[in-house]
Parts: structure tokens; C-alpha cells; sequence
């Protein structure tokens, strides 16, 4: 993935207004972010944990969406998948809820996922972190592959969001 600038992560958002984007924790890190292994960009937000965020290139052009995760519950150990990439975690993985684009989302419409928890995805794929043992099922298809199949998911996700 291309670097991406603050400037151009606020105006990519298409799920929230104006105000919330200004008003949005962008990372401070972004010049060290890994972006040659990204697909996505994605954020919890430090003040408001169950905020999160997800900007990726799509056709070109810079795509957000704001999320709200789910809280695991107390003691929470069982094993879930990540519908991005697939990669199970214990407790690591949550219900990622987007309002939907336009009226639909002004209407209270939403579309959830299970993501990694920590919006990961793309190192996870490509073993640049390790989420334990049992995370990652053996496969027999190539890393690119893995990261179209991701970079597809994430692309579904954000049409169901914007349809």
C-alpha cells in the first residue's frame, strides 16, 4: 500500500461527517507504519478504545471506514477466526460494526465483521507478526494469493458498508 497523509486519511472516511473526521485520533506514526507490507491501514483509538478505523486504496483512491468494536467479555478464552485474514486468535479477534454509508447509516444501518483486534491483518498474513501457536492454518496457496484473498475481503467489507 502507498503511504497515506493525515490529510488525505480524513478525507477518505465515507461512513461518518465532516465533524467526526476532524475530529478523529489519526496515528502520529504514520511515517513508521510498515506501509510496503500493508493493505489496509487500521487503528484503535487510544482515548476510545471501542473506536476503530480502517483506510485502504481502492481503485486508486483512499477508502475509511469508522468502526465500533466489542468489548470481549470478562475471561473471554475462546478461539476465533478474523474474516479479513483469516488468522485465529484467542480473544483477539472482535466484532467490528460500521455504520453503513448515506441514508442507510443515517437510519441507524450498520454491517459488522469479525476482525483482528488489533487490525493487523496484513502482517499477520504475511508472518510479520505472530498471533501463536494454531493461528494460521496451513494452506497450500502462495502469499499472494493470501493477501488478494484478504485485500478482497477488505474490499467486501467496505462495499457491503457503502452499498
Amino acid at each position: 500500500m502507498e503511504s497515506l497523509t493525515e490529510q488525505e486519511i480524513r478525507a477518505a472516511f465515507v461512513n461518518c461527517t465532516k465533524g467526526e473526521t476532524r475530529r478523529l485520533s489519526v496515528p502520529r506514526d504514520l511515517a513508521d507504519r510498515p506501509w510496503e507490507d500493508l493493505d489496509y491501514l487500521g487503528w484503535r483509538d487510544p482515548q476510545a478504545p471501542d473506536r476503530a478505523y480502517l483506510v485502504t486504496r481502492l481503485d486508486g483512491r483512499a477508502t475509511g471506514l469508522a468502526l465500533r468494536a466489542s468489548t470481549p467479555a470478562f475471561g473471554q478464552t475462546r478461539r476465533s477466526m478474523c474474516s479479513m485474514c483469516l488468522t485465529s486468535h484467542t480473544g483477539g479477534v472482535c466484532l467490528m460494526v460500521a455504520p453503513k454509508a448515506g441514508k442507510a447509516g443515517k437510519q441507524g444501518n450498520s454491517v459488522g465483521a469479525y476482525i483482528c483486534g488489533d487490525l493487523c491483518c496484513s502482517l499477520y498474513v504475511r508472518g510479520r507478526k505472530d498471533a501463536g501457536a494454531g493461528a494460521r492454518l496451513h494452506e497450500t496457496i502462495t502469499l499472494e494469493e493470501k493477501i488478494r484473498r484478504t485485500v478482497g475481503n477488505v474490499a467486501a467489507f467496505i462495499a457491503k458498508v457503502t452499498a
